[in-house]
């Protein structure tokens, strides 16, 4: 018998779903109990009346994945702002490392994707609020949309546009 083995880990990540904007605090939480956890954020314009900020958002909205043994993922309920695990087939939903890694990537990628010409995008801010065009020009920090519905071209700061559907 071959005793120099580590033991195989029975940990596997699951999925947590939380209350409705709890998740940045479950994360703390579970993380205080020593419970390894993982929230995909993304970076997303977030609108207000008078500015337009870039904010962190979950990836996920109310969802949370731990990595811990089954026995543990039942205790995790308890948790302040943890609605329930999530199931699948009636056992809790299991993810594996391959998605877990898909998803890191992806918003890798998305992270350093930037504006470029040929997108649509949708205006954020100002009298053209929620209206859709297409970049054609790049410069100075500011953007030359065509807006088809229109037929205009439209100049705009970078800062306020976005990709369309976000808001």
């Amino acid at each position: 018998m071959d005793t120099d083995k580590s033991p195989v880990s029975t940990d596997q990540w699951y999925v947590l779903y939380t209350s409705a904007q709890a998740e940045k605090q479950v994360r703390l939480r579970l993380l205080r109990k020593g419970v390894e956890c993982w929230l995909p954020i993304h970076r997303a314009p977030r609108v207000w009346s008078d500015r337009i900020k870039i904010v962190d958002q979950p990836l996920f909205r109310s969802y949370i994945f731990v990595r811990c043994s089954l026995s543990m993922l039942h205790t995790l309920t308890m948790v302040y702002g943890v609605s329930r695990v999530v199931m699948y087939g009636g056992v809790p939903a299991v993810l594996l490392q391959k998605d877990i890694d898909a998803i890191n990537t992806f918003l890798q990628l998305a992270e350093k994707r930037e504006i470029i010409i040929g997108d649509e995008v949708e205006v954020l801010a100002g009298p053209m609020k929620r209206v859709s065009g297409k970049v054609r020009r790049i410069r100075n920090g500011t953007v030359q949309l065509y807006i088809e519905q229109m037929g205009v071209m439209l100049q705009i700061p970078i800062s306020q546009v976005g990709p369309t559907g976000k808001l």
